[in-house]
């Protein structure tokens, strides 16, 4: 998990690299959780990024979700082959031109 998280961080500093248009932003912090149920066999990842410029950080912190996602997959691939990743979302935001937002 360690791996993942690290991968995770990673990315949402790459973001600008890996989604066109998307410019880069000084990211002051990026934590990535995970909340694991061993009897569904589930890792709910949970990413929160925080920057001091006048944009949101929405984007980097759905690609730290998204590439902590994948490098888990990566790493249990091997262990059972119908490995998924579900449900990639944007749980709420601050800041930006459009304030903040919350859609749980």
């Amino acid at each position: 998990m360690a791996v993942a998280q690290l991968a995770g961080i990673m990315g949402a500093k790459q973001t600008p690299h890996i989604i066109p248009l998307c410019h880069p932003l000084l990211i002051g912090d990026v934590k990535v959780e995970f909340s694991l149920d061993e009897k569904n066999s589930t890792v709910e990842i949970t990413t929160a990024v925080k920057s001091l410029g006048k944009t949101g950080v929405e984007m980097e912190a759905l690609t730290a979700t998204a590439i902590t996602a994948l490098t888990i997959y990566d790493m249990c691939k091997a262990v059972d082959r119908r490995i998924q990743i579900e449900s990639l979302r944007l749980i709420r935001k601050s800041g930006g031109k459009s304030g903040a937002i919350a859609l749980e």
